[in-house]
């Protein structure tokens, strides 16, 4: 709906507001110019990014419309996953989390959890980590360290798709001016119209520098914004996952780690002590 919203805004405003200033709306109809403009800026984006950047792209609108994947609830819930983990491992012990992470889509456990289990970088993410500390891993700052690295390169795949529609934005009036030379050259091979004529076709010419600027600062520059929130609100989900592993290495009780966890998540979607104390009692007892 946001998206939405701003889209007629947009449109509304520079369209509606030119032709309350007397323009005539017919003039800016320039497909050529279109073809020309996008045309050029599709090709740049094949020539500039690999394939997998490609493929990530033909996604963009899906991902805009749907925003952030993760409210409150998904939150309280990852939070009550990390709880009956730790729970678990101290009721049982740390070998007690192999036939879980092992196969995480057959577990009881996990099963109980749709949205964590509904993102499979997640369910990777935690149940790798998992294996490792059964297999005896329980220095924090290595096992820290290995997570930055993991974390940093997840946020570099997901720059590489914004920097690539940044890169839109970034090149697309200047190619809006392309094309407004190209118009101009065509004009200047019809030299001898009349001046009605002439002033038409100069008209159009321009068009294209205003179709460049329009494109790129109404659409390609707030697209690319928007993804970067986007990802940047979902990485606090791994974010939390990581500072609640590390909590519960360190030897931290589960209701304090996921605290940890808890802390680590932005305000808006931070679930309160209260709510997640209330959630966690709730959950039904480990196996």
């Amino acid at each position: 709906m946001r998206l939405v919203i701003g889209i007629i805004t947009i449109l509304v405003c520079v369209f509606g507001g030119y032709v309350a200033m007397g323009g005539k709306i017919e003039v800016l109809f320039q497909p050529f110019e279109a073809v020309i403009i996008l045309g050029a800026a599709a090709g740049a984006f094949v020539i500039a990014n690999s394939g997998a950047v490609l493929k990530r792209a033909l996604t963009v609108f899906g991902t805009l419309f749907r925003g952030p994947r993760y409210n409150k609830a998904a939150y309280v819930e990852l939070l009550g996953l990390q709880f009956t983990l730790f729970k678990l491992v101290q009721a049982k012990g740390v070998l007690a989390l192999e036939a879980h992470v092992e196969a995480p889509y057959e577990s009881e456990l996990f099963r109980r959890f749709p949205t964590f289990t509904g993102n499979h970088h997640a369910v990777e993410f935690m149940c790798d980590y998992l294996r490792m500390i059964t297999l005896g891993t329980r220095v924090p700052h290595e096992m820290e360290a290995l997570m930055d690295e993991e974390l940093e390169t997840h946020h570099q795949e997901n720059e590489r798709l914004v920097a690539a529609i940044q890169s839109l934005a970034d090149g697309t009036p200047a190619l809006g001016i392309v094309a407004a030379v190209l118009g101009v050259i065509k004009t200047m091979g019809s030299i001898s119209e009349p001046p009605e004529v002439l002033g038409h076709m100069i008209g159009g010419a321009l068009v294209g520098t205003f179709l460049g600027v329009f494109v790129a600062y109404g659409f390609f520059a707030p697209m690319a914004q928007s993804l970067r929130n986007i990802f940047e609100a979902e990485s606090k989900y791994l974010l939390s996952i990581k500072v609640g592993l590390l909590a519960h290495i360190s030897g931290q009780p589960p209701a304090l780690a996921v605290e940890f966890a808890r802390k680590s998540l932005m305000s808006d979607v931070r679930p309160t002590f209260l709510e997640v104390d209330a959630a966690t009692a709730e959950l039904p007892g480990v196996a």
